[in-house]
């Protein structure tokens, strides 16, 4: 019977494993449209390449404007350090959830940057208090007290610099 429920609990890890890497591809497909301008969300005219910038269709067009935060989001929107965060967070958050490292801050960064996004949409459209963005939120801290099938934790545990800072793991 344990034998039965330990496999199980194996299969659910690996399921999980599937779900922290799709979800590290949704954000770093966004870094990687915003960058180059793919044409998905982001046309090649307004990439960050090509001087755009990664916020401000968001935090200008996006943000409800009923929202209680739209003056604080819509005073974000341009600002080159804002760009620079939410890129290198994008960037940061989709590589260590798809190669299973550092998914502590992983986690942190990336459930408030979509605790941010939560707030720039209220009041909400189809229910009144949750959305995709706290779903994804949620499904982070999850992730981050998971096991780390299919990852490179073994190899990121034994560098130095991680050992030290144990905030990395």
């Amino acid at each position: 019977m344990a034998t039965k429920k330990k496999v199980g609990y194996t299969k659910a890890w690996y399921a999980l494993a599937v779900t922290r890497i799709m979800l590290g591809f949704v954000f770093l497909w966004a870094f990687l449209d915003k960058t180059f301008g793919l044409g998905m969300a982001t046309e090649a005219s307004k990439a960050w390449l090509a001087g755009g910038s990664p916020t401000t269709g968001f935090l200008k067009f996006g943000v409800n404007a009923e929202s209680p935060f739209a003056g604080f989001f819509g005073s974000l929107a341009g600002n080159p350090l804002v760009d620079w965060l939410f890129m290198l967070g994008l960037l940061g958050i989709g590589l260590a959830l798809i190669l299973g490292i550092g998914l502590r801050i992983a986690a942190v960064s990336g459930a408030l940057l979509m605790v941010m996004m939560w707030a720039a949409v209220l009041p909400l459209e189809n229910n009144p208090i949750i959305d995709d963005h706290l779903v994804y939120a949620a499904v982070l801290v999850v992730i981050a007290g998971s096991p780390r099938k299919w990852s490179l934790t073994d190899w990121w545990l034994s560098q130095d610099f991680v050992k030290k800072n144990k905030w990395l793991w």
